[in-house]
């Protein structure tokens, strides 16, 4: 875990505009900078950067922040990857927790993998581009395959000499250990001890993880001659980094246009998505032979919910298809088919069209999941009845992995149209199926609730736990609780959906002042003994709040103001600053996103900015009164409809209950108004 002294220090060195610069060209207007948005396919500029508060945002797709949420966004990095890497950027040195001497070890170890691949690949490179036998085989088979110079060096692709310890001689000459090499796959040990290459007389294609560090490598044999060669293609074995089933062939060099796209497509082998690239279409992945897992779907799941499968039209092409759909569509991901025409696969087909054409087939034959599986099976089918069922019950199963209800639904209907069956029918199969799902994990959890009481059991036995102390046994929560120190509201407002209702533009706008001056002083009180005592924004926004018993809505809205209350007081608090940094993405990108509406900038804005400031004594107030006027009158509406139920117009009980409800929020109205009206502020 980085510290937070060593966040500041990255964050207070890391210049939005020299971060942003690397990935978009930028040029100067007025105060500001501005650039085609890297998110969205952007026509005119309006992605705008704010070096004076060391924001950006994209005023078209609404994506930006501070320059650790744009190296997330960008390099689709989670939190900690994108400070280490402004951290390597900028030449700071990253102080975590003490680590234990096995985590130490590990870390050591894992690292040591890293710098030998790192290493390895470099040899690769060099005898690629400057050994005799990597210009005259290994750049002589790339052009053969029509693989562009730029797309070599772009993959990072090398090759091995037919030397069978050449890369194990020069690495042990260099210094780096003969466990490591072992370790990472690249070198394999022999009976004397000696070791030997993996990947000697092969091209190389290097595994990137999605941070760009190297995992691992596939090799293809060239000269079928050679001796002990017995397979095309290798890969690196499963390693304390590198695990097959858990990476993505070109992950790496695919993300950022993956996420723009918001589609992936998915081929099978690495030449399919290197031709792929050259053709122009750069948001490509291969899982390079093996089955489809559920960590690589997770893994693609990161950067869009779409999905193309590509495979060859043969036989081998359809049942991969097959195979991958259902995991697929457990993942909550849309799904299409394409399969290409025969004797044809992604490398070939992108070999002999550019990138709008290949766009254009894409567009012009795939086919959603439905469709696909449905025509395929049906040929199987013919008239045979016992198939037809059979066929039934696969397509209901299918559909019954979908967790999104109406996608389900709309997938239900369009099998029963295809298959001219009653929807009924494929509906009674798919309840089915859902049932014994929900029944798999509710006996899943059982047993592990079981087996957490078992151990809790034991625990509370041990000799060695009863010797601690109580308030030593549950170590602190590393937040404040995420709901307020107030009573929840008593109300009738919907659970889900009340991001459209109108009070939540009045709760954001709150929130918003929150984030910009919550440590500021907004009025002064009179104490017992007529001193006066400061009352901050955060202070009186909790306070005016608690009175009518109203909380925030938003989750985040409400944690948020709970850490303002729990830090206000800190030395240099500064509520912009704290936000803008937090440890919590969804809560820093929100500050971020806050801050970054006013940065759209004219010179009014500035003005209103500026006035904002002034008049806080005022704003405040107002926004407070708003917000819970807002939220009264949405309750109120709310609880006349609960009347006009027929379930509660029949329990007479319950209806006196939600009249009940509808006389105190009357009352709270009718107090609210008058507070309202006596407000009297003391000094501002």
């Amino acid at each position: 875990m980085i510290d937070q002294p060593t966040i500041d220090r990255i964050l207070d060195a890391a210049q939005i505009v020299d971060v942003v610069s690397e990935f978009v060209t930028l040029k100067k207007r007025g105060v500001n900078y501005v650039g085609l948005c890297p998110f969205h396919d952007d026509k005119t500029p309006s992605f705008y950067v704010s070096p004076a508060k060391g924001l950006c945002k994209c005023f078209a797709c609404g994506k930006g922040g501070n320059a650790v949420h744009f190296i997330m966004e960008h390099e689709q990095m989670n939190y900690p990857e994108a400070l280490r890497w402004l951290a390597k950027k900028y030449h700071i040195e990253i102080k975590e927790r003490e680590l234990t001497n096995e985590e130490k070890e590990a870390q050591s170890v894992r690292e040591s993998l890293f710098v030998v691949n790192e290493y390895a690949r470099d040899y690769f490179q060099n005898v690629l581009h400057n050994h005799i036998d990597g210009k005259s085989i290994g750049l002589t088979y790339f052009r053969q395959r029509g693989i562009r110079d730029d797309i070599v060096k772009k993959f990072q692709l090398g090759y091995s000499t037919s030397a069978k310890d050449g890369l194990a001689k020069e690495a042990l000459r260099k210094g780096y250990k003969k466990e490591f090499l072992v370790k990472t796959g690249l070198c394999y040990e022999i009976e004397d001890g000696s070791i030997r290459d993996r990947f000697w007389g092969r091209v190389i294609f290097p595994w990137f993880n999605i941070s760009g560090k190297i995992l691992g490598f596939g090799g293809r044999v060239l000269d079928n001659r050679t001796k002990g060669v017995s397979q095309k293609y290798i890969n690196s074995p499963e390693s304390e980094i590198f695990s097959k089933r858990r990476e993505l062939y070109g992950i790496y060099q695919a993300k950022s246009a993956i996420v723009k796209a918001d589609c992936v497509y998915m081929v099978e082998g690495y030449t399919d998505v290197i031709a792929m690239h050259q053709c122009g279409l750069e948001n490509v992945v291969a899982n390079s032979g093996t089955a489809l897992s559920e960590e690589q779907i997770r893994l693609l799941h990161r950067f869009t919910s779409n999905i193309t499968l590509l495979y060859d039209g043969d036989e081998a092409g359809i049942k991969a298809s097959i195979r991958g759909i259902d995991m697929l569509l457990a993942e909550g991901m849309n799904i299409k088919v394409l399969l290409l025409p025969d004797g044809d696969d992604p490398d070939s087909f992108a070999r002999k069209h550019n990138a709008t054409e290949f766009k254009q087939y894409i567009q012009d034959h795939e086919e959603n999941f439905i469709r696909f599986k449905t025509n395929l099976l049906l040929k199987d089918t013919q008239n045979d009845p016992i198939k037809r069922a059979g066929l039934i019950a696969d397509m209901a199963r299918s559909i019954g992995l979908i967790p999104n209800e109406i996608i389900r639904y709309a997938c239900l209907k369009e099998c029963a149209t295809l298959l001219n069956v009653d929807e009924q029918i494929i509906l009674n199969e798919i309840k089915k199926i859902v049932q014994q799902r929900k029944d798999e994990y509710i006996e899943k959890r059982k047993k592990e609730q079981e087996e957490a009481e078992k151990a809790k059991v034991l625990q509370s036995s041990s000799p060695i736990q009863e010797n601690i102390p109580d308030d030593e046994t549950i170590p602190p929560p590393p937040f404040p609780p995420e709901e307020p120190n107030f009573p929840p509201s008593d109300n009738y407002l919907p659970q889900t959906g009340w991001d459209k209702l109108p009070f939540y533009t009045k709760e954001k706008q709150l929130i918003k002042v929150l984030i910009r001056f919550g440590e500021r002083i907004v009025c002064y009180m009179e104490g017992e003994n007529g001193e006066e005592i400061p009352i901050t924004v955060t202070e009186y926004i909790q306070a005016d709040l608690e009175q009518d018993s109203i909380q925030f809505q938003d989750p985040t809205h409400r944690k948020l103001l709970n850490e303002a209350l729990l830090h206000l007081h800190d030395t240099n608090f500064c509520a912009e600053r704290y936000f803008l940094t937090h440890p919590e993405p969804a809560i820093s990108r929100l500050a971020a996103d806050m801050l970054s509406e006013r940065y759209r900038l004219s010179k009014s804005n500035e003005q209103a900015i500026v006035k904002d400031e002034e008049r806080l004594h005022e704003l405040v107030p107002h926004l407070l009164i708003d917000f819970k006027l807002s939220i009264l009158e949405e309750d109120m509406k709310q609880t006349i409809q609960q009347l006009n139920l027929p379930e509660v117009a029949k329990d007479p009980q319950r209806a006196m209950e939600v009249m009940k409800h509808y006389k105190k929020l009357t009352e709270t109205l009718k107090e609210m108004a008058k507070r309202a009206g006596d407000r009297v502020i003391l000094k501002a």
